[in-house]
């Protein structure tokens, strides 16, 4: 399996045969190679047509939260197909296994749990990754079973560097990657708070800056 994080929430997983994709934002490249992309919400920095027609193909699959149905119908091309999730689904999207969480603040109003946002849990080459959205550390989101987690850091819209690791900790990953900072919110060196802060039996590894 490989991985990349790029600018953002921006996330490329390569295995079982696929390319898929999160939130594509601000890429430097247009590889057209997309054959399942998730949306987690319907921000401009998670959702971007720019960046979403840099990856996608003639037969991309699109999985987005409901509210978000009408936005992506309206770039569909081709052959591509749209699914809409709302939290707590368990479903099978191009073979891989798919379940969807919820992602909200608890007092801010940027990401209000009426949306229907989603952070997604999907199963590549028998492994489980837990992509969060933009999200503070819920409670319901504490006994997600994962191997590899791609958590927010950045703070103002997402738990900051201190509140993902302390989530990080009760969630109990082997692997957790800091995404979400370093260009609109949060700074590069909120991965260091969020490393020293991590419990020593997790792997804490840097790809945002790679």
């Amino acid at each position: 399996m490989d991985i990349r994080v790029f600018t953002q929430s921006a996330i490329k997983i390569s295995g079982d045969g696929k390319n898929i994709y999160f939130d594509p934002y601000s890429l430097k490249f247009a590889n057209n190679d997309a054959d399942i992309i998730f949306f987690t919400h319907d921000h401009y920095d998670h959702f971007s047509p720019e960046d979403i027609a840099k990856v996608s193909k003639d037969n991309t699959i699109f999985v987005s939260p409901e509210k978000m149905t009408p936005e992506v119908k309206k770039i569909l091309k081709g052959a591509q197909t749209a699914i809409s999730v709302k939290p707590y689904q368990k479903i099978i999207v191009g073979k891989t296994e798919t379940e969807t969480v919820p992602a909200y603040n608890k007092a801010k109003a940027f990401h209000p749990k009426s949306s229907g946002f989603v952070g997604y849990v999907i199963t590549v080459e028998g492994k489980r990754l837990y992509v969060a959205g933009d999200t503070d550390d819920l409670k319901e989101n504490e006994k997600i079973n994962c191997d590899i987690c791609f958590i927010p850091i950045g703070g103002t819209f997402t738990m900051d560097a201190m509140e993902a690791a302390e989530f990080v900790n009760r969630l109990k990953p082997k692997t957790a990657i800091p995404i979400h900072y370093g260009s609109i919110v949060g700074k590069k060196e909120d991965q260091i708070v969020f490393k020293n802060n991590v419990d020593s039996g997790i792997n804490v590894k840097f790809m945002l800056f790679d």
